[in-house]
Formats: C-alpha cells, sequence, structure tokens
C-alpha cells in the first residue's frame, strides 16, 4: 500500500477543504489546467490523440482530455491502486485505462505526457529517473507538459499547509524543473505561472493571459518537447 491510498477515498475531499480558501474547487483548476495546455498545444499546431497522465491519482483530469484537447485514448498511471480504483468507477464513460506505474512499459509512442502535481511528493534524487520514464513514454516530437505548485507564491504554500497530503512536500522552482526535464534531453518550449488571482478577485482573471511570464501564480506549467532525434 501506498502513501495515497489511504487518502484515496477521501482524497477529492481533502483537496476541496484545502484549496476552499482560494473560492474555486478542484474541478476549476484541473479544467484551467489543461485549457491553458489547450492553448499552448494550438499555438504549436499540435493535437494529440494518445495522452499518458502521469500521478494521474483520482482520475479527475482524465473527462477534460477527451473533451478540451480530443484526445482518442488515455493511460492512467499511479502507484496507488486505491486511487486508480477511484478513477475507474469515475470515468467510465470515457476511453480511458489505468494502470499501476510500474506495470506500464513506455514504448515510445504517446503524443502528450501530462502531469500535474506530482514531483513536489518525488524526493529529490529519484526525480531524473521520473523524467527518464516519462521521456521514454513519449515518440519523436512528442511533448510533456510539467505542472508543478509555485514555491515563490505564499497563497499556495498556505494552501500546501492545508493538504494533509502536501504538507511535507519538497517543493521545486520552475527554474529547477526546466533544469530537470532538459537533464533528460528534452528540449523546453515555454514556462507560464497561471491561477494568479482568487475567487474574490475572479473579475481580474481576464488580464491573467498577459501576465503568464511573470512567476506570480499558484501553478506553473513547463511545456517541453522530445525531440524527433533523440534516443534514449
Amino acid at each position: 500500500m501506498t502513501g495515497f491510498d489511504s487518502y484515496a477515498r477521501d482524497y477529492d475531499a481533502a483537496l476541496n477543504r484545502g484549496i476552499a480558501v482560494s473560492g474555486e474547487n478542484k474541478t476549476f483548476f484541473a479544467g484551467g489546467r489543461i485549457m491553458w495546455l489547450a492553448r499552448c498545444l494550438e499555438q504549436l499546431n499540435f493535437a494529440p490523440e494518445t495522452v499518458l497522465d502521469y500521478g494521474c491519482g483520482t482520475g479527475t483530469a482524465t473527462p477534460f482530455f477527451a473533451k478540451i484537447l480530443g484526445a482518442r485514448s488515455v493511460v492512467g498511471v499511479d502507484p496507488s491502486s486505491e486511487s486508480l480504483n477511484v478513477a475507474r468507477r469515475a470515468n467510465k464513460d470515457f476511453s480511458a485505462e489505468y494502470k499501476l506505474t510500474d506495470q506500464y512499459r513506455p514504448d515510445g509512442k504517446i503524443d502528450l505526457v501530462f502531469c500535474n502535481g506530482v514531483f513536489h511528493h518525488v524526493p529529490s534524487n529519484e526525480r531524473p529517473n521520473v523524467v527518464n520514464y516519462i521521456m521514454n513514454c513519449l515518440r519523436g516530437g512528442g511533448i510533456f507538459a510539467l505542472w508543478e505548485n509555485n514555491p515563490w507564491n505564499p497563497g499556495t504554500r498556505y494552501i500546501m499547509n492545508r493538504i494533509p497530503f502536501d504538507r511535507d512536500a519538497i517543493t521545486l522552482s520552475a527554474g529547477k524543473a526546466r533544469r530537470l526535464v532538459r537533464s533528460s534531453g528534452l528540449k523546453v518550449i515555454r514556462t507560464d505561472y497561471c491561477f494568479i488571482f482568487p475567487g474574490i478577485l475572479r473579475t481580474l482573471r481576464r488580464v491573467e493571459p498577459h501576465l503568464t511570464q511573470l512567476p506570480l501564480g499558484a501553478q506553473y506549467q513547463v511545456l517541453s518537447r522530445k525531440t524527433k532525434t533523440l534516443l534514449h
């Protein structure tokens, strides 16, 4: 049993309690991440058909891969078997399958790997191995979307302290995330900071797309690509 097995049934409730101070719930952030990702991919003229959700947890992002990105198939991997059971029950209407991380073998055929809020739970010395695993899942030209909590945002740190499974997490800055993915040979395309204004200031959110280069948002996305000639 992994640590997250014990949280699986109450994971969404615990997460929503933690982020309630933002004035939003997990669905708002899950959808917002994929909408911003879709905007970035459109600029790259990149339409993924196959998506791997690394550290998928209870499968919150699955519906958005289909509805927003138009993905034809989704594979979610996670070390928590109980979380995967929750994901299967919640996403019966989507073309998705869920596997334990150590049971999924990278085959270099995935268009897009998505990963949200996982690396702060991975010990620092193990993070390069995770990125290598992800890179080996991608086809040549495939894209890795790494989302993480922004440690420079005081609101983010406050919220993480409110969530039982995030209190002892080891955060990483966007700079460290970029160095991490580059160390595996992936080419960084862009970095964006999202979710700047809380719910009480939602009328200001229309300007957020113009502020994503400033390290203000609660989360950041590092988008990188596997070069077509890269062998690993």
